[in-house]
C-alpha cells in the first residue's frame, strides 16, 4: 500500500484484522466439513463473514437458515438453470423462496449448510456460481437487460460482462486476486440509450458514446457512486473514453489501484469515492493508466444516454424479425419455486429457455414468435406476473426488509405491496410513480434514485418507538440522471398511506377515486 492505504497492525478494523488472518476464499476448501459440523459448531468468523465470500449469508433473524447470493452476470439466465434454483429453494418449504435483486441477481433464501456441498455441485453442473458475491468484493456485474433483442441498442454488453465477470472470479471458481478490495465494488455497462443499469450509482461504469472526430463506438467512464449509510454520491466523469476491447483491462486497471491503495481503517470510508477525493481525480486516473500501460483518451463531449428509462414491462418487437420479448411485473421481486418452475417451463414452451432480469426486480422472456405470442399472454402465470399491472405497482421496489435482513429496521416487501394496492383503490393516476422501500440507511433498494424513496427507520410516537420511514424525493434515472434527497424524516408507517396519498396528489397528478354511496 501507499500513503493513503497505509494502516498498522493495531489500526486495523476488525475486518481487514480477518482478512489478514484468512482470505475469505479460503473457505471454499471448507464447505464439506462445515456441512459435517452444523452451523452452530462452524468458527464464527468463518460462518458470519468468510462465508459470504463463497456468497453464503448466515442470519441472526433466521437462524440455521442462510441466504445464498448467486452470481448472474447481465441478468442472463436459461430454463435449466431457473430450474435448479428452484429445486433448490422447494426443499425447504415455506422457508425457502428467491428474491431478484436491484443487481439483476437472484438471493435465495432458507438454505441449510448441511446441503450446501450439494447445492454447490448442482450449480456447478449448469454454469451457475455464488463465488466472491459479498463482504470485500466486485458485486453482480450488471449489463443492459434487452442486450442482443433491442433494434435501437448501441452495444451487446452480454459478452462484455461475462467476460469481466470470469476474470475478477477465475471463471467461476475463485480469484484470490480481486478477493481482499477495502469494501465492496459494484460494476455497470450501459448498451443502450436509457441508462436500465442506473450507471450514476456504481464505483465504476461505462455509458455509450462515440468519439466525434471519427464517429467510432466506445465507452466514457464514470467512477466513484456508492450508496452506503453514512453518505451517498453519484458517479463522477473520469475523463476518459475506451474502446470496448479495453473495458475489461479497464476495470483490471481500476480494481488494482483501489485494492492497494483504497482506505481501510475506517469501514464507513473505505469506497472508491474516498480514495478519489483524497488524491485528487488526476491523480486517480494517472494511476489507473500506470497499471493499464498506456494512456487513456479523453472523454467524448457527450454520451448517448439521451431517453428516459423504459422499465421493459409488456410486449416489444425484437430487433430479430418475427420475435417478441415479454417483460413480465414480478410483485417487489419475491418468487417461490413453483413460480420458478413455471417461469421456466414457459421459457422452452414459448421461447429459446433464455430468461432475463431486471434492476427493477422483474423478470423478460425473449424469442417469443408471433405465431405463439397471443397463446403465451393467456397463460396463467400471468394473472399474478402481469404484463400491464397498475401504474404504483408497476414501478415499485423494495429490498428484503426485517423479514429476513437483520440490517433492516422495518418490514418492507409485504408492507409495501399492501400500502400499494390500498392507495391504487384510493387514486386514480395517469403515469407510473417510482416508489422505492429500503429497510435501513444502506439503502439496497435505492430510495435516492426514486420519485419516491421511503429508507426504514425508528421513530417515536405517543411516546413509544414505532417503525417509521425517511422520505427522499428527487431521483431521477435514464438521461440527465441524478440522486433524490431526504425531504421528511421520522414518519411512522401506520400513517404512511396519507402521507404518501397527499405527495401522490400534490406531485404526481393523483386525484382522489370517486365513492359512489349506495342508499337504501
Amino acid at each position: 500500500m501507499t500513503d493513503t492505504g497505509t494502516t498498522t497492525k493495531t489500526s486495523l478494523n476488525k475486518f481487514e484484522k480477518f482478512k489478514a488472518e484468512k482470505d475469505g476464499l479460503a473457505v471454499k476448501g471448507e464447505i464439506e466439513k462445515f456441512a459435517s459440523l452444523g452451523w452452530e459448531a462452524i468458527d464464527e468468523t468463518d460462518r458470519d463473514h468468510r462465508l459470504k465470500w463463497m456468497g453464503v449469508f448466515f442470519r441472526p433473524v433466521t437462524p440455521g437458515k442462510f441466504m445464498m447470493r448467486m452470481r448472474i452476470p447481465n441478468g442472463v439466465l436459461n430454463s435449466n438453470q431457473i430450474r435448479v434454483l428452484a429445486s433448490v429453494v422447494q426443499r425447504y418449504g415455506d422457508d425457502g423462496s428467491a428474491d431478484i435483486t436491484t443487481r439483476q441477481n437472484i438471493q435465495l433464501r432458507g438454505i441449510r449448510i448441511e446441503d450446501l456441498p450439494d447445492i454447490l455441485n448442482r450449480f456447478h453442473t449448469v454454469g451457475l456460481t455464488s463465488v466472491q458475491s459479498g463482504m470485500d468484493n466486485v458485486r453482480n456485474i450488471t449489463g443492459d437487460p434487452v442486450a442482443g433483442l433491442d433494434a435501437d441498442e448501441l452495444y451487446d454488453t452480454r459478452e462484455l460482462v461475462q467476460q469481466i465477470q470470469d476474470m475478477l472470479t477465475n471463471k467461476g471458481e475463485g480469484n484470490p486476486e480481486f478477493t481482499n478490495l477495502p469494501r465492496k465494488f459494484n460494476i455497470a455497462i450501459a448498451g443502450g440509450r436509457d441508462n436500465s443499469v442506473h450507471a450514476e450509482i456504481n464505483d465504476l461504469a461505462f455509458v455509450p458514446a462515440f468519439k466525434e472526430e471519427n464517429k467510432v463506438f466506445g465507452f466514457n467512464v464514470l467512477v466513484g457512486g456508492f450508496f452506503s449509510a453514512k453518505r451517498c454520491e453519484a458517479a463522477i466523469p473520469l475523463n476518459a473514453w475506451v474502446s470496448p476491447e479495453d473495458v475489461v483491462a479497464v476495470c483490471r486497471a481500476v480494481l488494482e489501484v483501489y485494492r492497494d491503495h483504497g482506505l481501510r481503517a475506517n469501514r464507513q470510508k473505505s469506497r472508491l469515492m474516498w480514495l478519489i477525493e483524497e488524491w485528487g481525480l488526476e491523480k486517480f486516473r494517472s494511476q489507473v493508466e500506470e497499471r493499464l500501460g498506456k494512456s487513456l483518451l479523453p472523454a467524448a463531449a457527450k454520451d448517448e444516454i439521451d431517453w428516459e428509462k423504459r422499465d421493459h414491462i409488456g410486449v416489444y418487437k425484437q430487433k430479430q424479425s418475427g420475435l417478441n420479448y415479454v417483460g413480465l411485473h414480478i410483485p417487489v421481486g419475491r418468487l417461490y419455486a413453483e413460480d420458478m418452475f413455471e417461469i421456466a417451463s414457459l421459457a422452452e414452451v414459448y421461447g429459446t429457455s433464455e430468461i432475463r432480469l431486471t434492476v427493477e426486480q422483474n423478470i423478460i422472456i425473449p424469442n417469443i414468435p408471433d405465431s405463439r405470442l397471443a397463446t403465451f399472454l393467456t397463460e396463467n402465470l400471468l394473472e399474478r406476473f402481469s404484463t400491464n399491472p397498475d401504474l404504483l405497482t408497476r414501478s415499485l421496489v423494495s429490498c428484503t426488509g426485517a423479514q429476513f435482513c437483520n440490517f433492516a429496521l422495518i418490514e418492507t416487501k409485504n408492507r409495501a405491496l399492501a400500502m400499494i394496492k390500498a392507495l391504487e383503490a384510493e387514486l386514480i393516476l395517469t403515469s407510473p410513480v417510482r416508489i422505492h422501500w429500503t429497510g435501513c440507511p444502506n439503502s439496497c433498494g435505492q430510495p435516492q434514485v426514486a420519485d419516491i424513496g421511503l429508507m426504514g427507520t425508528k421513530t417515536r410516537k405517543d411516546g413509544k418507538t414505532v417503525e417509521g420511514v425517511d422520505i427522499y424525493m428527487g431521483g431521477k434515472v435514464g438521461k440527465d440522471a441524478h440522486l433524490g434527497t431526504c425531504v421528511t424524516k421520522g414518519i411512522p408507517c401506520e400513517d404512511l398511506q396519507s402521507v404518501l396519498r397527499q405527495l401522490l396528489i400534490e406531485n404526481f397528478g393523483a386525484r382522489l377515486r370517486e365513492v359512489v354511496t349506495v342508499r337504501n
